[in-house]
């Protein structure tokens, strides 16, 4: 009987042993800045369902949207310097570190959805020596999400033309958006994506310069009016991860986040046209006027601008020629 009841012990003690190895699962906090309702907040419902089915639930994900726990510009040394495992960022957030991401962000080079595709594309020589060079930083690049293109936002009238920027304050998001507005004849001024609310609400800027999902996720119709569609610049968010805490998972985890993030990254950027659709149709059942540049206007943009490229050469690089000579190519 005693013999008995040791293996039924020690068959017990194995259970418990095997549930706990289970449930000593993997959990992977991701920061976000936008709220969880944006489409890059659905896109990364999509990853963590994804990954929570793919793995059976041996690995959790955990969403903090709305800047809970980062910035967006905070977000690169927080997941690099592992004080959490994983943010989404603007891939101008980058800059600093690396000028060549700024490639994205050149006035009018990726245009057309054809030619965004095909940089953004794994491997590209355009974004791969880009991921390549962000594992320097600390950080793995997981997938990246397409946010759409760049426009403006101004009370009561458009900006047909860089004339209409002058003397005017201009809300950016990077480095080289703030050399546009410069060029062009504007006041750059860095505000992240969750304080641009009340920066439009006070008065802190004149112009507004985002994209139309954003648009519609923050409710910017309550304190801009009109919308000037130049698409100037082409927004990337990226979802990066700590590079020692993702070496560190065992290799059938990283295989199924991988897996997953694949999913999100196709999920988001098939859906992109769409997403942007429903936006400026949001935006105009609000009350927000569209100006859509003729021609013309396009033209007297880009000449106004040609000094960005100069500037962007100058400051990127070896790696920034090389991707610039990959984008103008496609």
């Amino acid at each position: 009987m005693f013999t008995k009841h040791l293996f039924a012990g020690a068959a017990l003690a194995l259970g418990l042993a095997s549930s706990q190895a289970m449930a000593a699962d993997t959990t992977m906090r991701i920061s976000l800045q936008l709220p969880l309702k944006s489409h890059l907040g659905q896109n990364l419902v999509l990853f963590k369902e994804e990954v929570e089915k793919i793995s059976d639930g041996t690995i959790e994900v955990e969403i903090y949207d709305s800047a809970q726990l980062y910035k967006d510009k905070e977000v690169p040394a927080a997941v690099g310097s592992g004080a959490i495992e994983a943010g989404v960022a603007s891939l101008t957030r980058y800059v600093g570190d690396i000028p060549a991401v700024d490639v994205f962000y050149l006035p009018f080079l990726l245009n057309t959805e054809d030619k965004v595709r095909a940089a953004v594309a794994a491997g590209s020589p355009v974004r791969g020596p880009i991921d390549e060079a962000i594992k320097d930083t600390g950080s793995t690049v997981l997938w990246w999400q397409a946010y759409g293109g760049a426009i403006m936002l101004t009370k009561e009238e458009p900006l047909k033309s860089p004339a209409d920027m002058a003397g005017k304050k201009v809300r950016v998001f990077g480095k080289t958006l703030g050399d546009f507005v410069s060029a062009t004849g504007g006041a750059p001024t860095l505000i992240s994506g969750s304080e641009q609310y009340l920066a439009y609400q006070r008065g802190t800027v004149d112009v507004g310069m985002t994209g139309i999902s954003g648009v519609k996720s923050r409710k910017l119709w309550e304190v801009m009016d009109t919308i000037t569609v130049t698409n100037h610049a082409d927004i990337e968010f990226i979802v990066v991860v700590n590079t020692d805490w993702w070496n560190g998972l065992p290799a059938e985890h990283r295989d199924m986040i991988t897996q997953a993030a694949l999913i999100a990254e196709a999920d988001v950027r098939d859906r992109m046209s769409q997403i942007e659709s429903d936006a400026y149709a949001a935006a105009q059942e609000n009350g927000m006027s569209l100006y859509i540049p003729t021609e013309a206007d396009i033209e007297a943009w880009r000449a106004a601008s040609t000094s960005v490229y100069d500037d962007y050469r100058a400051k990127s690089g070896d790696l920034g020629a090389a991707v610039l000579n990959a984008a103008e190519g496609l």
